[in-house]
C-alpha cells in the first residue's frame, strides 16, 4: 500500500467508493421528471425531495456493490486506468463493504415506504426493483454488467423509471410525454458508462468482464455514444412539434460544443487521457439536464 492511500480516514474512504462525481446521474431523473409534474399541473415538494434521496442513495449502494463485486471477481487490478477503488486499496474490508451496501438499501427501502405510502404499490414495485437492479448490476449469478447488458440497465433505471417514476409520484399515471422527456436523461447517462467501458475495454476483457464495448467493440462503443447523442438533440425537437412547449424547450441545444467536444475527445483520447472525457460526460449529464428542466418549466 502507498503513501498516497495510508493518508485516507474510514470516513474518507467511505465517501471515494460512493463516488461522488457519479451521483449526478442520481439527481438529473428527479430533477427532469419534477419540471414535467410542475409543467403538468400537479407538484408536491416532499416527494421530490424523498425520491432524490432514494436515487442517490440506489446510486450509492449500487457503486458499492460494483467496488465490492468488481474486487470479488478480479476486475479491479494495479493497471486500472479508472479512480482509486477501496477494496483493491485495502481501505475497506469485504464485510464492511457488505455492511455498508445492506445499511445503504436498508435506508432506500425505508425512505421509500413513505412514498409506497403516499402515491400507492406501484412505487413499492419500482423501489423494490431497483433495489434488485442495483445489486444485479455486478453481484448474482447473472451480473448485468459482465453479461453486456449494463448499458440497457443505466438507460432503463437511470433514464426512463427514475423519470417517469418521479412523475408518477406525483400524478399517479405513465404518460407517452413523460417517456419521451426520460429519454435524453437515459441516453446521456448511459453515456457515462458507454466512456468507462471504452476506456477499459483491455482490463475489462482480461477479467472476462464483457461490456458491450468488449463484446462489440471500439468502433460500436463510439457509434453507440453519438447515437445516443443524436437521442438527447432530436426529443426536445419532438416534444416542440408534438406538445405545447415553448421554442424554450429548445434551451439544451446550447449545451451542443460540449457534445461535439466530446465526440472528439472520444475519438482521440486513450487510456487515463478519458478520465477527463468521463469527468465532462457526467457534467454534459448535468449540464443538459438543467437546460432541459428550465425548457420545460418556462
Amino acid at each position: 500500500m502507498n503513501d498516497n492511500i495510508i493518508k485516507y480516514s474510514k470516513i474518507e474512504s467511505w465517501f471515494l467508493a460512493a463516488r461522488p462525481k457519479t451521483l449526478l446521474a442520481a439527481v438529473v431523473p428527479v430533477m427532469v421528471g419534477s419540471s414535467l409534474a410542475v409543467y403538468s399541473g400537479e407538484f408536491f415538494l416532499p416527494y421530490s425531495i424523498v425520491a432524490l434521496l432514494c436515487s442517490i442513495l440506489i446510486q450509492v449502494g449500487t457503486n458499492y456493490t460494483n467496488d465490492l463485486y468488481d474486487f470479488l471477481k478480479g476486475s479491479d487490478t494495479k493497471e486500472r486506468k479508472g479512480p482509486l477503488r477501496v477494496l483493491s486499496a485495502g481501505l475497506i474490508s469485504v464485510d464492511e463493504m457488505k455492511w455498508g451496501i445492506f445499511i445503504v438499501f436498508l435506508i432506500t427501502f425505508l425512505l421509500g415506504l413513505y412514498l409506497v405510502y403516499s402515491s400507492g404499490w406501484i412505487i413499492f414495485i419500482i423501489g423494490v426493483v431497483s433495489i434488485i437492479a442495483g445489486l444485479a448490476y455486478t453481484a448474482g449469478p447473472f451480473p448485468l454488467a459482465y453479461n453486456g447488458l449494463g448499458d440497457v440497465f443505466v438507460f432503463i433505471f437511470f433514464g426512463i423509471v427514475g423519470t417517469m417514476g418521479t412523475y408518477y409520484l406525483h400524478h399517479q399515471e405513465f404518460t407517452l410525454l413523460s417517456f419521451l422527456v426520460s429519454l435524453p436523461v437515459g441516453a446521456l447517462i448511459t453515456n457515462i458508462l458507454v466512456v468507462n467501458n471504452f476506456r477499459d475495454i483491455e482490463e475489462d476483457k482480461a477479467a472476462g468482464k464483457n461490456t458491450l464495448a468488449v463484446i462489440l467493440g471500439n468502433t460500436f462503443s463510439k457509434i453507440e455514444f453519438i447515437s445516443l447523442l443524436i437521442i438527447s438533440f432530436v426529443v426536445p425537437i419532438l416534444l416542440f412539434l408534438n406538445y405545447n412547449f415553448s421554442f424554450w424547450i429548445f434551451l439544451p441545444y446550447i449545451s451542443l460544443p460540449v457534445a461535439i467536444l466530446l465526440m472528439k475527445m472520444l475519438n482521440e483520447y486513450h487510456g487515463t487521457q478519458l478520465n477527463k472525457t468521463l469527468e465532462l460526460t457526467a457534467k454534459f449529464s448535468a449540464l443538459y439536464g438543467i437546460l432541459f428542466s428550465i425548457g420545460i418549466l418556462i
